[in-house]
């Protein structure tokens, strides 16, 4: 296993103030981000997210493959064995680390915004690229108030799929989402009767949607789905919440453990709470498509010449509006004034440029412990005040951002 320690020389206690304003002051508000690389034990990497293809088990072959790559985060991954600081983000700055959680709390109002701050105190939101062979398996998020049940938050989210992530479909590009309408609880109940009997069947009750590169869904907290294998863009709330609905995947077993981690010790045999964490009139809805498929939208007020910015992510769930995300192109040549009413988490997915004065060069490889270029945090001071984002290659610059709770006034609703 690899001794690089992706912590090695992290700033932290108060420290962490001076370096941040220089930061802040030698950018405009616009922070460098190192690649936070995440393992999953219970899946199979895609090797599509440019990780060097000797680095993918650099956590340790019993850690699971890095399947995983986090953008903006200040939220913990809930694996087992984790190492500390596991799904966090890191700022650079002249060579020296401090976490961007430890930013927010220093200078939040600057950072993500008063509205925010002073709301969640915190950045309540992350994004990653979610990368694996095939599917994984059919499960939920817990909502708001079942999480709250053991400590937690709830975890709503949803899926963009980048073309440029996509050369190839991997195994089974296909997810399965919701419940066939009709289905009732005590159908479920019985896959977990059947739980070791070998696959309980759950996915009978379902129905698969293909992937669509350049699409993307809403994942209301609650509602089955076992994603497939094209990589996917995700946008969600700041929480790692789940429990898996299904027994076995492509012949591996799903341990017990990972359908109840999220749900209180007493209730760990009880089949019927288990069941009544489901959303049900979400996953049985008639229209699920109607309701949760995202097309892109053009936003005709942020775009110009040689400049689109498109909606991916959009729409609100049980009527809040908790994150959002865009895709913004620039064709070679072309600059745009990138100006936002709210703080935003960037990584670029293709072509070289400058945000500010900071790089922006998509990778081809990456060692496990290296920097890169393509990664930044669009403070709520550089959002309002305005960034420029010029193309300085030969082919289209393109990058996705996403906003955290309330960041928009206009923006479109699902179905759109």
């Amino acid at each position: 296993m690899s001794t690089v320690k992706l912590d090695e020389g992290l700033i932290q206690g108060d420290s962490v103030s001076s370096i941040l304003d220089s930061a802040m002051d030698a950018h405009g508000g616009v922070l460098r981000l190192t690649p936070t690389w995440v393992p999953r034990s219970f899946l199979h990497p895609g090797r599509r997210i440019k990780l060097h293809p000797s680095d993918y088990y650099r956590f340790g072959a019993d850690r699971g493959g890095i399947d995983e790559r986090w953008f903006g985060s200040t939220t913990d991954a809930a694996n087992e064995g984790r190492v500390w600081h596991e799904g966090q983000s890191f700022c650079l700055f002249e060579g020296k680390k401090f976490m961007l959680k430890d930013a927010v709390a220093e200078r939040g109002n600057d950072i993500v915004g008063e509205a925010i701050y002073s709301k969640y105190d915190r950045w309540p939101v992350y994004s990653k690229f979610f990368d694996n062979m095939g599917p994984i398996p059919h499960h939920m998020h817990q909502s708001f108030e079942d999480a709250e049940l053991v400590g937690q938050e709830g975890k709503p989210e949803s899926y963009y799929f980048p073309p440029q992530l996509n050369n190839v479909d991997n195994n089974f590009s296909y997810t399965f989402m919701g419940l066939e309408p009709g289905t009732q609880p005590e159908d479920v109940r019985r896959c977990l009767e059947n739980w070791n009997e070998g696959d309980n069947g759950i996915l009978d009750l379902s129905r698969a949607y293909r992937l669509k590169r350049g699409t993307g869904w809403l994942i209301p907290p609650g509602v089955l789905h076992a994603p497939g294998s094209l990589c996917t863009y995700e946008p969600q709330w700041g929480s790692d919440v789940f429990g898996m609905y299904q027994s076995i995947v492509e012949g591996r077993y799903v341990p017990w453990s990972l359908l109840v981690k999220d749900m209180p010790e007493d209730k760990h045999q009880d089949l019927d709470f288990i069941v009544g964490q489901l959303d049900w009139d979400k996953n049985v809805d008639t229209h699920f498509k109607n309701s949760n498929y995202l097309e892109p939208v053009r936003d005709e007020k942020r775009s110009g010449d040689g400049y689109e910015d498109l909606w991916i992510v959009y729409g609100t769930v049980d009527g809040a509006q908790l994150f959002s995300a865009k895709e913004l192109t620039i064709a070679p040549g072309a600059k745009c004034v990138l100006k936002d009413g709210a703080a935003s988490s960037w990584i670029t997915v293709q072509g070289r440029g400058r945000i500010g004065n900071l790089d922006l060069q998509t990778p081809a490889m990456i060692r496990f412990g290296e920097n890169t270029t393509d990664e930044v945090f669009i403070s709520h001071v550089a959002a309002t005040n305005g960034v420029e984002i010029e193309n300085l290659g030969s082919e289209p610059l393109v990058g996705l951002r996403y906003f955290g709770p309330n960041a928009h006034t206009d923006i479109p609703k699902a179905g759109s």
